[in-house]
């Protein structure tokens, strides 16, 4: 991985065709909520499927936890759609068979030639794809658990949004005084509440 990608840098917004030939950000994707990033080697590894079918439940979760799930995967355009829909996911795959992330990141997997895909990595995101965590998955167990990225999130969006602790006296005056700006996703962006704190 490229020595630059480190927790607290900001991760580069790709710009990759998604499962439906949309050109999709990853900015765009993630909007204003933390977000888990797959590097996958592709829907040929028995060991991204694997992990795909263990996300599908986890983003029934993160669906109603305001997170984000992106893939990207070296695969065409087709084997995106097969390996997407074959794990029953519902969650954009981005297709990357220039290998520009790959090369960007320097995450080639030199010891599979055939199918050259990326060293897979799972990265969560706070929002502005700043970098909370990496995980490398070359090994299977380097992985993050579906336990691991719940307590991943859990940090994430105790840092990020304002109203985590919706019991404290200062909002709930706050929401009656009609202050909702406090409140996701009333206010304003994380990004935007950073740039003030700096």
């Amino acid at each position: 991985m490229r020595h630059d990608i480190v927790p607290g840098a900001l991760f580069p917004d790709y710009e990759l065709s998604d499962h439906t030939g949309k050109h999709r950000k990853l900015s765009e994707l993630q909007g204003q909520d933390p977000m888990v990033l797959v590097l996958s080697r592709g829907g040929y590894c028995p060991k991204d499927r694997r992990q795909a079918e263990g996300l599908v439940e986890l983003h029934r979760e993160l669906e109603v936890g305001y997170c984000r799930l992106v893939t990207i995967s070296t695969d065409n355009i087709l084997e995106t759609n097969e390996y997407r829909t074959g794990v029953g996911a519902h969650w954009p795959f981005l297709s990357d068979t220039r290998r520009i992330v790959q090369k960007d990141l320097d995450i080639a997997e030199y010891t599979d030639s055939l199918h050259n895909p990326m060293i897979p990595h799972v990265i969560v995101l706070e929002p502005g794809l700043l970098i909370y965590k990496l995980y490398n998955g070359y090994w299977f167990f380097g992985r993050p658990t579906v336990e691991e990225l719940r307590q991943d999130l859990r940090i994430v969006l105790k840092k990020c949004r304002r109203d985590w602790d919706i019991t404290s006296p200062e909002l709930k005056v706050a929401w009656q005084q009609g202050r909702k700006d406090l409140f996701y996703p009333y206010g304003k962006t994380y990004a935007q509440t950073i740039g003030e704190q700096d």
